[in-house]
């Protein structure tokens, strides 16, 4: 950093932020000013970036920023020369006219330049342009900084003149804008900048801050103001706290983990101080989930956890300040969870008295989609095909399969679902356990969900996988057949979720169900489905699994010669994989590849269609018979470790084949005069395709 270089602060000090959306503004707000003064030259792309926010501030330290941008050359296009010149090379009215514009007069035609534009000579104007001074160069940053924060909804309000509207998310208050210790004279929002901005609503040593020099705004606010200005700051901050609460309470216990929770509390508060309060035990005797829901989603509390996981009677609240005796801010935040917890007791207590059977039939009141009837008829379709993948793993597994989907959507109408609806299922097999039914179909009910997000774990037993697979099979069949397809980023029923689910399952738990056969199934179940549904929904879920597969680190190309099959068996494919992973490594590879390549496209340019045998005694060339003995031989060989499983033993066999394919290619004419002929070789080439991309389309492996 030079002399005259030095670090900027911006601040924008505001009414409170929205919480979830505040973590984004702070780091758009920071990046957006940096961008825009390195674009116009007042900071390096060395200067480095400190984001900083709270419920009631956005700011932003930047390093190295010169208090003006050197100035620069340049050069602009005029007009052609026979334009821009008369026959005398004499200016003429035009080119006068364009310099006038640029504020230049007949003097600098002299010093105009000539270049070749295309197939003519242009005059260019060289000129050296003033670089911005920080004050303009920053009013353009703010303000685009401004224009393009993340913003979930814009406020509108006026300034104190009572006449000047202005739209931002929330009124704000003052701006500060320190390069070094001078202020950097802005405006934004109605404010001019200065250095004083305001700390914490109640516990700051004064009404407002005074920012001695950019490098001291976090310090000074700590001090003076009682804010830990940066998110990380605090948000590092609350979890110590967290931590050493937990650990004064003893005993291995700990606070819930939950990140957006934790980042929505460190936008909440200025200030952190963790305190312990706790609840009455007999409110324990309802689901924990139920429990520790209310804490977290109504009350923005850590419910504390055994070293089990089993929950407490005693959470932990992330305070606003610091009083000297803590007991009023404890047992306000006791009364209020109270009744929260009295009321999750209330609904579990009133929706045991009725058994979870009971609600089936007021699911056919309750409309699941507009185009494919209620729920009541959705929980029909889901049973049938439940029933058919039962019947297809194990058909002891029937019974119990076609309960869970019965039930599985029961819990909709409980009480406890109704207020808290990320508990559907969990409460289900809650209610299904109180009612006597076996742990398997309690667990099918909760797990038919599942996998509910990436990473998510599997359903527990076949029951549940039956009924997960079933569910969503339905759903993916049902929107296709209306035509409720996700387009771009937009999937408003979670249709990628589902299909990665059902993809996750079939691969993960190497399930003997094709996937054709599934689809026929689902797609059946709908009257409406268009002829092109089937294929388009399993092209859908094919696409979905290249994305998945290319994740786990397989190569596009790895994928796409193993999917381009579109293979029945999920399970199946990583072993496809590895094969063509060790196919690929095989010195023979390349060569059979592009052979496959070629073969493919003899075949598709072949008039009608081509039948894959061949007559020996048509065999005329020494290559094509080579070629005929070799597939003979070798083809039996791979197909028996295919059919076997052994894919990589598969192709292997089949590399032995590179040497008669080249020889085929270097000494015979495959389209021959002769009709029979033509025919015959065509029939050996399909032969030898067959036999070659049964584990995966090695063409697609050609360069």
């Amino acid at each position: 950093m030079t002399d005259k270089n030095k670090n900027l602060l911006v601040e924008l000090f505001v009414e409170e932020l929205p919480p979830r959306a505040l973590k984004k503004l702070g780091q758009a707000f920071g990046a957006t000013l940096l961008e825009q003064l390195q674009a116009q030259g007042l900071a390096a792309a060395a200067s480095r970036l400190t984001p900083f926010a709270s419920p009631r501030r956005l700011a932003a330290h930047i390093t190295a920023v010169a208090p003006q941008a050197a100035d620069k050359a340049v050069s602009q296009k005029l007009m052609p020369v026979s334009v821009g010149l008369d026959a005398a090379g004499q200016p003429t009215p035009a080119l006068l006219k364009k310099l006038q514009s640029l504020g230049a007069d007949a003097s600098a035609v002299a010093g105009l330049k000539r270049a070749p534009d295309g197939k003519a000579q242009a005059l260019f104007y060289e000129s050296q342009v003033r670089g911005a001074t920080l004050a303009e160069g920053l009013q353009k940053a703010l303000a685009e900084a401004i224009a393009r924060l993340p913003i979930p909804k814009v406020m509108t309000y006026q300034l104190a003149d009572g006449w000047t509207d202005v739209k931002f998310v929330r009124p704000a208050h003052a701006l500060v804008a320190l390069h070094g210790a001078e202020v950097v004279p802005v405006r934004a929002l109605g404010l001019a900048a200065g250095d004083e901005t305001r700390g914490h609503r109640f516990e700051a040593a004064s009404a407002t801050v005074k920012i001695a020099h950019a490098d001291e705004y976090a310090a000074t606010l700590a001090r003076d103001g009682a804010v830990i200005a940066g998110f990380d700051d605090r948000k590092a901050e609350i979890a110590r706290q967290l931590a050493a609460a937990a650990a004064r309470v003893g005993g291995g216990v700990r606070p819930i983990e939950d990140e957006a929770l934790l980042d929505e509390v460190t936008a909440l508060v200025e200030r952190p101080n963790v305190l312990l309060c706790q609840f009455e035990r007999e409110f324990l005797e309802v689901p924990q989930e139920c429990l520790i829901l209310t804490m977290k989603a109504n009350q923005k509390y850590f419910p504390l956890l055994q070293a089990s996981g089993q929950l407490t009677h005693q959470f932990l609240v992330v305070s606003n300040i610091r009083p000297e005796d803590p007991s009023a801010v404890v047992g306000g935040n006791e009364r209020v969870v109270r009744p929260r917890l009295a009321d999750a007791k209330f609904f579990f207590d009133q929706d045991r008295k009725k058994p979870l059977a009971s609600r089936i039939e007021a699911l056919a009141k309750v409309v699941y989609h507009n185009k494919l009837g209620t729920q009541g008829e959705r929980m029909a379709r889901v049973r049938e095909l439940a029933g058919v993948i039962a019947n297809a793993l194990d058909p002891a597994l029937v019974a119990n399969v076609q309960k869970a989907a019965e039930l599985a959507k029961a819990d909709l109408l409980t009480d406890m679902v109704g207020e808290f609806p990320e508990l559907q299922g969990t409460m289900g097999r809650y209610y299904a356990l109180a009612d006597g039914l076996p742990a398997e179909i309690a667990d099918a009910i909760e797990d038919h969900y599942k996998p509910r997000f990436a990473g998510d774990s599997l359903p527990r037993g076949r029951v549940g996988l039956a009924v997960a697979l079933a569910d969503k099979l339905e759903t993916l069949a049902g929107l296709f057949a209306i035509g409720q397809l996700p387009t771009g980023d937009k999937d408003p029923f979670a249709l990628r979720r589902h299909a990665l689910g059902l993809v996750r399952m079939l691969m993960e738990q190497d399930l003997p169900l094709p996937l054709g056969e599934l689809l026929d199934r689902a797609v059946a179940l709908f009257p409406q489905a268009a002829p092109a549904t089937r294929q388009l929904l399993a092209d859908f879920i094919y696409e979905r699994l290249a994305g998945l597969l290319r994740e786990q680190g397989y190569s596009a190309q790895e994928v796409d010669a193993v999917l381009a099959l579109q293979p029945q068996r999920l399970g199946e494919v990583a072993r496809r994989l590895a094969a063509v992973r060790a196919f690929a490594a095989l010195p023979e590879a390349p060569a059979l590849a592009a052979a496959n390549k070629r073969i493919a496209n003899i075949l598709r340019k072949a008039e009608g269609a081509v039948d894959a045998s061949v007559r020996e005694g048509l065999l005329k060339e020494d290559a094509e018979k080579a070629l005929y003995i070799a597939t003979r031989e070798l083809a039996p060989a791979a197909g028996g470790k295919f059919d076997s499983g052994d894919y990589t033993g598969s192709l292997q066999t089949l590399a032995a084949l590179r040497g008669p394919v080249d020889a085929f290619f270097d000494g015979v004419m495959v389209n021959a005069e002769e009709a029979d002929l033509r025919a015959n070789r065509l029939g050996l080439l399909a032969t030898l395709h067959q036999a070659m991309n049964r584990v995966a389309d090695l063409s697609r492996l050609a360069a």
